[in-house]
């Protein structure tokens, strides 16, 4: 089979050869292939190498699986950001590496924040003084802003102030410092403590962090998040960072104790559809649903979409009347891309 420019065309086994069925629901190739898809900052061809020698072990050499490839370029299915991130050392991007020294007043913070106890949290955050920041090493201070935002994330209000208030509590640190901080708090919305996309982005204060995107001087960081978000492959809808709106269309049906959504269309294509699956059902629409305000609801809408509020642009059809109220299914919602 031909491989245009930029194709792997991979095969369970060579030519003229049979493909084992395995033992489990999968074949010895897919079974194999599982194994080896997921690991983190892999060539595609040595993927399919690793693959290969699970296959020849699995069936004591008789199965040799087969490529046909004409790549140009290095691809990954799974690449972590500190594969690529030059900015920051590893032990900060994948921050479950960074070596906490007890006798370092800035690490000394860090440990107060990670420490998941409010009484420990608010103290500690309270210590970074804008002229104690302009002493710390960037890489630290990255770690210290993922912190914050961990302990925000998680309702340290000395934190969850820290970032509401973010441009005066950073008044007087050195410019640099305040991207450091920036940098590591929009990071840890994305990224796991081993530098890699979160399967769901801690989102309970996406939208302060994403409100600072309006002042010029913290341009640097959110285009930071688009770049390494854009490298690591993120599957959104708009990319965050860039500052484009997204635009969409939900369909609804009037009742009587509201318009129930039935449709939420991006791109022409409907999204919408049960998230749970208790609440699936094969013919018909959903009956259970909660009223929530117009506001509410997109609230909701854009935390799902990870978009930020004033950045996504809802149009409803049938129109509806400001007041008017919207009816949520259960365990329904709006689907990654």
């Amino acid at each position: 089979m031909f491989a245009p420019r930029g194709t792997i065309i991979a095969f369970a086994t060579s030519p003229g050869q049979i493909a084992a069925d395995g033992l489990s629901s999968n074949g010895v190739y897919t079974g194999a292939l599982l194994q080896h898809i997921d690991d983190p900052d892999t060539p595609i061809e040595t993927l399919f190498k690793r693959t290969r020698n699970t296959v020849a072990a699995d069936t004591g050499g008789k199965q040799i699986t087969w490529e046909h490839t004409s790549l140009a370029g290095d691809f990954y299915f799974n690449t972590s950001a500190t594969s690529f991130v030059t900015t920051y050392a590893s032990s900060s991007l994948a921050d479950s590496l960074f070596v906490l020294d007890p006798g370092k007043p800035s690490h000394q913070i860090i440990r107060g924040l990670k420490s998941i106890d409010w009484y420990a949290q608010n103290p500690a955050i309270d210590r970074l003084t804008a002229a104690f920041a302009n002493t710390v090493k960037d890489e630290t201070l990255f770690v210290v802003g993922r912190n914050i935002y961990q302990a925000a994330h998680g309702g340290a209000r000395s934190a969850e102030a820290f970032i509401r208030n973010f441009v005066g509590n950073t008044s007087g640190m050195k410019q640099a410092k305040i991207r450091a901080l920036l940098d590591g708090i929009i990071f840890e919305i994305f990224f796991d403590s081993k530098g890699k996309l979160r399967e769901k982005v801690k989102g309970n204060m996406f939208d302060e962090v994403f409100d600072l995107q309006k002042f010029p001087q913290f341009k640097d960081s959110f285009d930071f998040i688009a770049e390494t978000l854009i490298g690591a492959h993120g599957d959104f809808y708009v990319v965050p960072g860039k500052g484009h709106t997204l635009s969409t269309t939900v369909v609804t049906k009037a009742e009587k104790r509201g318009n129930r959504v039935t449709g939420v269309f991006i791109n022409t294509v409907d999204v919408f559809s049960a998230t749970d699956p208790e609440y699936a059902v094969e013919e018909g629409e959903p009956t259970l649903a909660r009223s929530i305000s117009q506001d509410a609801f997109e609230d909701e809408l854009a935390k799902e979409l990870i978009v930020p509020k004033r950045l996504l642009q809802v149009r409803y059809t049938p129109a509806l009347q400001p007041g008017e109220k919207i009816r949520y299914p259960y365990g329904w919602g709006v689907s990654k891309k």
